[in-house]
Formats: C-alpha cells, structure tokens, sequence
C-alpha cells in the first residue's frame, strides 16, 4: 500500500481534497463556547477533535465546506440565532488564520484560493429548520456567506420531509418547493443530506439547478434510511448534482448500524443527547464501546459505496463528505482530517485513475458550485425575489414555526 499512498499524496497536492461537510464549528460551540484560544486549531487539537489546520494540511484538503449547524430541536428564532453564531465562528477562524484559511464564496474564489496554497473555506446550514420558514432569512444567510443549506436535519420540518422521522408532507410541501426554486435563483446549492427519499425525489423533480449530498452514502452497500437510493442516484446524471460519499460508520457498515442504535439509546440513558460531543458526551461514548466492542470500518469500507456510486451514477457526479467532528466514531484510517490520502489510496489500489481522482476529490465540487452560479445568474434576470410565506403556499394550519 505505501506505494499507492505516496502516489495519493502526490495527487491530492494537484487535486486536493473539497470536503462537503465538516462539524468543527458545532464542537467548537459544545466544547468550548467558541473560545478559539482553548481550542487553538494552528496546533494538534488530536485530543478534542477531528480537525485542526497541521491535519487538514496532512490530509491534503483544498477546499472546506464548514458545516454551520444548529441542532434541529432548536426551533423558531433560536434556530436562526444558534446558525448566525456558527457562521460568526467561521469567520473568527477565518480572521485568526489568513494565512491557511482563505474566504471563499464561489467556484472561482475555490480555485484562487488554491492558487494560493490556502484552503478554500465555504459554509453549508444544515437543516431547512435554521431559516425559520422565511425566504428572507434564506436570502439573508445567503449574502453571509452560505452556500448550502441541507434542506432537513433528523427532524421533519415544516415543509420537507427527514430521513429519519415521520414523513408529514410525501415528501416537499408546496412551499419546500418555493424554498428549492428560491435556492436555485441565488445561487444556493439544495443540499439533500438527511432527507427523505421522496423528498430527493421532489428535490431533483422540481430544481432547476444541480444539487448534492453533502455527507451520504450508497443505501444499496448499507441499507440505512441517511443514504441515497439507487433511483436518485441514477437520476443524478440528468441533474448534474454530486454525492458526496459520507466516512460515518453507521451509514456506511451494515454492522454498525445496529451497535449505533444501542449506543445512542445509552446516551439517551444518561441524560444526553446522542450526538453529544462534549467531554462528559465522549466519555459516556468511550465506556460503553468498551464494554460493547463496535464493528470498525475501514477505507475499504468507504470505497464499497464509491464503487458503487461510481456504476450507478457516474465519477462525474462523486464527492466526499467526511462529517469530521460531527459523529462520535469514524473509520480505522479515516479517523482524522488528515486520512484521506489512505481512501485514495485504496481507490488506487482498485484500479481509478488518476483523472477520475481528480473529479472525486476537487473538480466535481467546483464545477457543481459554478453549474448552480450559473443556473442563478439566468433565473435571477427572469424574476425576482420570492416573498411567498408558508401560510399563503401551505395553509395556516401546516405552518407550526413556534414549535
């Protein structure tokens, strides 16, 4: 493997990495309230998190899309106040590290960025809850500086249905689908992450622009409801969208699905919610996967679903989303920022090329990004800003934005 491995650092240094989906801002507000000098990420922050700058560097990541999550039971103005000071922490981590972080809010701001031995860093809200039913807020986030927003975190909404709770709409309301249109005329990829099928499927039918899955993965390797059916990938094609194949052990191996289950129902136990990643989360977290040994992926494992994805949807339409810092467990090898090079060269070693690498890690995220610039720049000439409200596309009684 050494031989593979040199070679894939030495493409990730022409074509490094653009990650869909990274979770240091939300740890950087569980762990320390956003104090950036208790967890400086310039030096080895190995025993708090998954990512600082000396990893990412190893790792060989050119492009970063920072997650600006807020947790989904978080509801109302709560859940546009928590996504507003994840953004503000990108942008101190941005202040404190201009010499390695670079802003980036554009297809050609990624590829300066590189030019410039920095790494692009762009921001993604997880979950349609943080815009609070608003177009407005949508628009606003935007100019921020969000590029994405996933349309559902693990929680149906009030317009669009989650993987992994109860279906209330089929799929997309008829205000999801104005909040898809209005994505699609500024410029915000529709990120589709997290939900349901039928609202991938709604997703795709109504876009006019290409989407991706920031962090998924294959549900025909590991049958679990957060991954991409085979159906929407083969539709990924005529969209022109990228999955972003996901590193989370419980989406991409079939065993440790059900060790998962147990382990969040433990968290739950103790009081906790199970993506808890403070001190007293992990250490509930460590005791029982002591006493519970956990199935444990590998690179290997990853690189099942990007086969896979690769046959049905095509290496033009792959990525990667690690979702660092954002799950408790990852993969032997793939267990920091700094082990994506052991993924390529797995990849390697299973006969891609050097130029289907190329797509995977940098050029499939890029073009997407610039694809949807591009989209928006012809609807925003047509029309102009959606003012439509939930109650006026759904009816009063759908709209619950109070929680």
């Amino acid at each position: 493997m050494s031989a593979h491995l040199e070679r894939a650092r030495a493409l990730l240094a022409e074509h490094p990495v653009v990650d869909g989906h990274n979770d240091l801002p939300w740890a950087l507000r569980e762990q320390v309230r956003y104090d950036l000098d208790r967890r400086d990420i310039a030096t080895d922050q190995s025993a708090h998190l998954h990512t600082d700058l000396p990893r990412l560097r190893a790792g060989g990541v050119g492009a970063q899309f920072w997650s600006v999550y807020t947790r989904s039971d978080y509801a109302g103005d709560a859940a546009v106040s928590s996504t507003l000071e994840q953004i503000d922490v990108v942008r101190q981590l941005l202040a404190r590290h201009p010499g390695e972080l670079a802003p980036a809010a554009s297809a050609d701001e990624m590829e300066k960025a590189r030019a410039e031995g920095r790494i692009a860093s762009l921001m993604g809200a997880e979950g349609g809850h943080s815009i609070n039913n608003s177009l407005a807020t949508l628009r606003a986030l935007y100019t921020l500086g969000v590029r994405y927003m996933t349309l559902t975190h693990n929680d149906t909404i009030d317009w669009a249905d989650s993987a992994t709770d109860e279906p209330r709409h089929g799929g997309l309301s008829a205000f999801g689908e104005e909040v898809v249109r209005e994505m699609n005329r500024i410029g915000m990829l529709v990120d589709l992450s997290h939900v349901s099928a039928d609202t991938m499927r709604d997703a795709l039918r109504v876009s006019e622009a290409p989407v991706i899955f920031s962090h998924s993965s294959a549900r025909a390797v590991c049958d679990h409801p957060r991954n991409i059916p085979d159906d929407v990938l083969a539709a990924l094609p005529g969209n022109g969208g990228v999955a972003m194949a996901t590193f989370v052990p419980k989406f991409v191996l079939p065993a440790a699905v059900e060790w998962t289950r147990r382990a969040d129902e433990n968290m739950r136990a103790h009081g906790l919610h199970h993506l808890d990643t403070t001190e007293a989360g992990m250490r509930v977290q460590r005791a029982f996967e002591e006493a519970h040994p956990r199935p444990v992926a590998t690179p290997a494992t990853v690189a099942d679903h990007l086969d896979h994805m690769r046959e049905v949807a095509g290496v033009d339409h792959l990525g990667i989303g690690g979702d660092f810092d954002g799950t408790a467990f990852l993969p032997q090898g793939l267990d920091s920022v700094a082990g994506y090079p052991n993924l390529i060269a797995e990849l390697l070693r299973r006969g891609w090329s050097d130029a289907d690498l190329a797509k995977l890690t940098w050029q499939n995220a890029v073009r997407v990004l610039r694809d949807a610039e591009t989209v928006a720049a012809g609807l925003g000439a047509r029309r102009g800003p959606s003012n439509a409200t939930i109650e006026q596309l759904d009816g009063p009684a759908t709209a619950d934005s109070g929680h």
